[in-house]
């Protein structure tokens, strides 16, 4: 039985390719009301994104991608388009996402090319084409903590511990607004770039809520990524690598040390605020699937404070206060050598 909505896509996708000998099949998708499906004509594959206008707006998906193509970054090609209905077809780059394809002896070359890729896409001016992220974002991010995780083990800070926070919280903030700004993906991970046949650069997907922000943030997200763990030498190694790619206007005034820092405090500032969206998602939105990664974040939170004596204080308080009740609550986390 054909929908209304399917025959309007048929209908469509023949204007577009002139030919009604095509095969469709819809792909399954998560919850969103988007949805995909690969068109096949003559041995050539397309991606239709399916995206009634009345439940998504695929404008900015549109205007980002069309941006990053005019600048070589490597998205799908917009191949048609029609707004008004909310039907796009696309290049299809295929099913080979970056996470299946990563392993102890490929993911040096990987990294080094996702690398290449990240820093120009940084070298792109982006200023009045993404919104900022903004001092009053990056600490709205991290008060997830105190909204969603404090109160789910039942604790109530005082008024010392209160300010304790925030002062840790402003720290990491305006470290995160120093760094030199940039084009930021958001999510930059191994399931968000992609294998395509015949070709070195990564596809890169899902860049829909991309911002001016620190350009050591999307190499946190690839290299301390929530769904793939490596152990914490070879992930410095990696901020070397990335370091000596970046142009010398980002290393002005900041030797790697510094950038290791900036890197870290990154990293930290996006541990707490991950915290803080996990519990959300199993207190409000009734997700637990997320409950088991909220070990390994905390222990990455703790891990990576150490070396700098400005965050010790916070960190006796997580260590002391909240780290017992956490344990009794989501668990310990067992540590990968």
């Amino acid at each position: 039985m054909t929908t209304q909505r399917e025959q309007s896509i048929l209908t469509w996708i023949t204007t577009v390719l002139g030919s009604d000998q095509f095969e469709i099949s819809f792909l399954a998708g998560d919850a969103s009301f988007r949805r995909y499906a690969r068109i096949k004509l003559n041995n050539k594959t397309f991606m239709l994104m399916d995206a009634p206008p009345d439940k998504e707006d695929c404008v900015p998906f549109v205007t980002i991608d069309e941006f990053f193509d005019r600048n070589g970054v490597r998205v799908p090609k917009i191949i048609a388009k029609d707004l008004e209905q909310g039907f796009l077809l696309l290049e299809d780059f295929g099913d080979v996402l970056l996470s299946t394809l990563l392993n102890d002896q490929t993911v040096d070359a990987y990294y080094a090319q996702s690398f290449k890729q990240l820093v120009q896409l940084q070298t792109i001016n982006g200023k009045g084409n993404f919104p900022d992220y903004s001092y009053e974002k990056l600490i709205s991010e991290m008060e997830l903590l105190t909204d969603w995780m404090l109160p789910s083990l039942k604790i109530q800070l005082t008024a010392d511990q209160s300010a304790l926070i925030k002062r840790t919280f402003a720290i990491l903030a305006n470290a995160a607004v120093a760094q030199p700004q940039v084009i930021v993906h958001r999510d930059f991970h191994s399931r968000n770039l992609m294998k395509i046949e015949a070709e070195t650069d990564l596809g890169v997907i899902d860049f829909q809520d991309a911002v001016i922000g620190a350009d050591t943030y999307d190499l946190i997200s690839i290299t301390r990524d929530a769904y793939v763990q490596w152990n914490a030498g070879r992930v410095y190694e990696w901020f070397k690598v990335f370091y000596d790619l970046l142009p010398a206007t980002q290393k002005q005034d900041r030797d790697f040390e510094q950038f290791k820092k900036d890197a870290d405090f990154m990293a930290i500032q996006r541990h707490i605020k991950i915290l803080g969206i996990f519990v959300r998602l199993f207190e409000r939105d009734g997700k637990s699937g997320y409950l088991k990664d909220l070990p390994r974040v905390m222990w990455y939170l703790l891990e990576e404070s150490q070396p700098y004596s400005e965050l010790t204080p916070f960190i006796e308080f997580m260590r002391t206060v909240v780290m017992p009740k956490f344990e009794e609550k989501y668990g310990k986390y067992e540590v990968v050598a």
